[in-house]
């Protein structure tokens, strides 16, 4: 419920920098127009890739040992769990998705006509358009943002001599969501460009991360590998705190009834 409140009321800034994004241009793509373009598929896959992403994430952690005392490793563990949590999230992430951007961007005015036209001109796959860009643009993502909130949970919790607080991790959760949110930027406006292309546009020349990067860059400049990185930044850092400071206070309450481990 907190993932779709927040995806709702964010929403806005989601689909401003998706339109900054998008090769016909900001005002071509609707301007400021019907910010809620898109926002039923946004919340219908909301939660399913959230709960995804959360239940692979600990499950892995845990499995892989995070728990153990051991910062040499930790690191590379809260990444290996990150990443496969976001890989399982994107089975549900990914059709949303294309239904989402392509309503933004005033392709379609329903979402039954998004949905329609691409059962029709490209089955059932052409809702993972974009999958394999997705994952390149959110495991590189989440291998930022994770690893550096444990360690501002650790370093904290050290310094306070204490466990952290829920509302804590909600605030290290947004520094750690903002700084990776616009490093990943460039790869973010591929992704976009991937979703966004009409089928007669689909060649092997541009449905690749590296292919798209390279033709945005020589046609119109390295400057645009960065458009949509303030709506993105901001969305990414509020949108983390609450995500996170919400599942920190889930696996506080959960420890406190010995449901799991607590190995905070």
């Amino acid at each position: 419920m907190a993932g779709t409140a927040v995806d709702t009321a964010l929403f806005p800034l989601d689909t401003i920098k998706t339109r900054l994004q998008s090769q016909a241009g900001f005002m071509a793509s609707g301007g400021f127009r019907g910010v809620y373009s898109g926002l039923l598929s946004a919340v219908i896959g909301s939660a399913p890739s959230a709960s995804l992403f959360f239940v692979t994430y600990e499950a892995t952690k845990r499995l892989l040992g995070a728990g153990v005392d051991n910062t040499n490793h930790a690191h590379f563990i809260h990444m290996a769990a990150a990443s496969f949590g976001e890989i399982s999230a994107c089975t549900v992430r990914v059709p949303t998705e294309v239904i989402k951007q392509r309503m933004q961007t005033k392709q379609f005015k329903t979402t039954s006509d998004a949905v329609g036209n691409v059962l029709r001109t490209e089955g059932i796959l052409g809702f993972y358009r974009g999958f394999l860009s997705t994952v390149a643009r959110e495991i590189p993502f989440t291998c930022i943002q994770f690893p550096l909130y444990e360690y501002f949970k650790r370093s904290y919790a050290e310094h306070k001599g204490r466990r952290i607080e829920p509302y804590e991790a909600a605030l290290m959760g947004s520094v750690a969501g903002g700084i990776a949110a616009a490093v990943t930027t460039p790869l973010d406006v591929c992704k976009t460009r991937i979703m966004l292309l009409h089928k007669n546009q689909l060649t092997t020349e541009n449905v690749g991360v590296i292919s798209t990067m390279k033709r945005i860059v020589a046609e119109e400049g390295p400057r645009v590998l960065l458009s949509g990185i303030g709506p993105r930044v901001m969305w990414i850092s509020i949108g983390g705190s609450i995500f996170l400071g919400m599942y920190e206070k889930a696996v506080k309450s959960l420890c406190q009834l010995h449901v799991l481990d607590d190995r905070r």
